[in-house]
């Protein structure tokens, strides 16, 4: 793994309020706090992690501008996946006025928050907006849950001018659902070869601290099947992974799962497919 530098293709930087982070609710004490890069510094260097990818964890534009000026100041953050409301009428005029930005490389709107999700990826306004961002070179990451993957796959099918890219796996039910069942759910999307998939979020599906590698592998194995080395993306989800387990269980488990792989398909998972999808040169 020396010959390809790692990227961790998945993970937030904040400063906490309660009013802007409302989807951290009970039970998420540990994340009530900021996270920032010095302190990812130390177990991307423990782990072997060259880079980031930093993706937003909220819906708002100023979230944006923080993860740029974040950008700006560790060049280790290799790319930006911001938020714009993809639904305004004067989107078009919104992203011409912004700056440019070799770092932020694409958006992401946390649809698995609204109160249909499924009836979100359908809205014609958002889909115009999608529309326009791969018209206009920029990746659109999926953020769903695993009961949404047919509406997902549908809206993916639809915008196939660029890369799009599932976050967590799509989400597997995996306290209620089979690895076997999944896979069969998942194969839709998987079909799909301009959408990629991010091996990421998976244990804070599982019984937060009570899962091990055997409950898990089977997700992965079943992802592996799906997308094939060349459409897996590393990311650790830190620091919500760290209800769950911390960022050296989840890179463990990563490991676990790509262990049959070639050299050369494990560098891809491991940071050449974040390279590729995102435009970053390692």
């Amino acid at each position: 793994m020396d010959k390809v530098r790692r990227v961790d293709a998945h993970q937030h930087f904040w400063r906490y309020e309660a009013e802007g982070y409302g989807w951290i609710g009970d039970g998420m004490d540990a994340l009530k706090r900021d996270f920032l890069p010095d302190e990812l510094r130390l177990e991307l260097d423990g782990q072997g992690v060259y880079g980031t990818v930093a993706v937003q964890a909220r819906g708002t534009e100023a979230e944006t501008e923080f993860l740029l000026g974040l950008a700006a100041t560790y060049p280790w953050i290799l790319a930006v996946v911001g938020w714009i409301d993809l639904r305004a009428d004067d989107l078009e005029a919104r992203l011409e006025a912004r700056p440019p930005s070799a770092v932020l490389k694409g958006y992401r709107h946390q649809v698995q928050d609204e109160p249909s999700p499924s009836a979100f990826l359908e809205d014609g306004r958002f889909n115009r907006g999608v529309e326009l961002l791969q018209r206009r070179g920029k990746v659109y990451e999926v953020l769903i849950r695993s009961h949404d993957l047919p509406a997902a796959a549908a809206f993916c099918g639809r915008h196939d001018l660029g890369p799009l890219v599932l976050d967590h796996l799509g989400k597997p039910d995996v306290r209620n659902e089979s690895a076997a069942e999944w896979r069969e759910r998942i194969r839709p999307l998987a079909a799909l070869e301009h959408v990629s998939c991010k091996l990421s979020g998976l244990i804070t599906e599982a019984p937060w601290r009570a899962w091990g590698e055997r409950d898990l592998l089977p997700y992965l194995d079943a992802a592996l099947e799906c997308f094939g080395p060349r459409r897996l993306l590393f990311g650790s989800d830190w620091p919500v992974c760290l209800l769950s387990g911390s960022y050296g269980q989840v890179r463990g488990l990563a490991e676990a799962a790509t262990a049959s792989l070639s050299e050369a398909e494990r560098e891809a998972v491991f940071g050449g497919n974040a390279s590729r999808v995102y435009g970053i040169t390692l």
